[in-house]
């Protein structure tokens, strides 16, 4: 049977809804064969990139905390040698 034969039986809305139908279930294996894959990789690599996001941050405060100490050192050795002139 060719298409206008079918078409001919049926009509162009039967054949339009089934050619539909096939369109959903096509997009729809796509999506779950392909992109949820996809999907789950690149939730795997963002955590892991917030996780050294957060490394970082972290690392941030540390070092902020360690030059702060360190000037506040260095100011209280320059009051010590400026009351000994």
């Amino acid at each position: 049977m060719d298409f206008v034969a079918i078409l001919q039986d049926y009509g162009f809305p039967m054949v339009a809804a089934i050619a539909m139908a096939y369109f959903i279930y096509f997009i729809y294996t796509f999506i779950t064969t392909e992109i949820k894959v996809k999907l789950g990789e690149a939730n795997t690599v963002l955590i892991a990139l917030i996780d050294r996001i957060r490394m970082l941050d972290n690392d941030i405060i540390r070092l902020k905390s360690k030059v702060k100490t360190t000037i506040e050192l260095k100011e209280n050795l320059e009051k010590k040698k400026s009351h000994r002139k």
